[in-house]
């Protein structure tokens, strides 16, 4: 794979199977549910992870918000993001930033939400992360975001090493438990986790059922054999610990008290 993970190629074919703008899975209607119950009309929302732009104007569109700044550390995706949000005729209420992995480089309580779709897989320090989301948000905002899980903590079975290796995608998995003792340590208070796992492991099958039968020749001519043949490695992988459950994508949340 090239230096950027998220390269045009790999984006295109994950946006075939996951939708337009979208890097993981759910679309729109996973936005609504991660963000299910919070009134984020007229809110300035961090999105952290933003890929290449549609959960952005999803937020902005669909659910009020008044500004979205989206951030990533990939530069193509960052490209595509901002050009669906002149696409979309909402340039002016969303700020797409390239970044360098460390703290958030953002003043204290400017955020009134701060949102993540399956971004923070990819960073190490749950407890750095909590701490840092918590300094930005304002008080009585919340954190509302979803990510990839172990459902353990201690070492990957060895069916869980071989997906987190053909992945190549720098994964850094926590535990549920992880996620909560690092949200509460922060200072969140109304933490909730709410695993996805029966959602995605049907999810996933159909996934993987559509890149084997009759689109996959149309995917090989579209995105070549080898990143087709890529795909279903990391599919045929993934399926099986999701019906483990050791792979248990989750909603998470907590509110910074006012």
């Amino acid at each position: 794979m090239e230096d950027d993970h998220y390269h045009d190629g790999y984006t295109a074919f994950l946006e075939d199977v996951w939708g337009e703008g979208f890097l993981s899975p759910g679309g729109p209607d996973e936005v609504a549910r991660i963000v299910d119950g919070l009134d984020i009309e007229g809110a300035r929302i961090l999105d952290i992870g933003c890929g290449s732009g549609a959960i952005a104007t999803a937020l902005v569109r669909d659910h009020g918000a008044a500004h979205v700044t989206g951030i990533d550390v990939e530069a193509p995706v960052c490209e595509l993001a901002r050009q669906r949000a002149a696409d979309a005729g909402c340039a002016d209420q969303i700020t797409i930033r390239l970044i360098e992995p460390g703290p958030l480089d953002f003043p204290d309580q400017c955020f009134d939400v701060v949102f993540s779709k399956d971004a923070i897989i990819h960073i190490p320090d749950k407890d750095a992360l909590a701490a840092d989301v918590f300094r930005v948000l304002k008080p009585g905002g919340w954190f509302a975001a979803s990510d990839w899980l172990i459902s353990h903590d201690g070492p990957p079975s060895p069916e869980m090493a071989l997906y987190i290796k053909l992945e190549d995608l720098d994964f850094a998995m926590a535990s549920p438990t992880r996620y909560e003792a690092a949200l509460e340590g922060a200072g969140f208070g109304h933490v909730s986790l709410v695993s996805r796992n029966p959602w995605y492991t049907e999810l996933g099958r159909r996934e993987l059922a559509f890149m084997t039968g009759e689109a996959r020749k149309e995917l090989e001519d579209k995105h070549g054999k080898d990143i087709t043949q890529f795909m279903v490695d990391v599919w045929e992988a993934m399926v099986p610990v999701l019906e483990s459950g050791e792979h248990c994508p989750t909603h998470l949340r907590g509110q910074r008290p006012a």
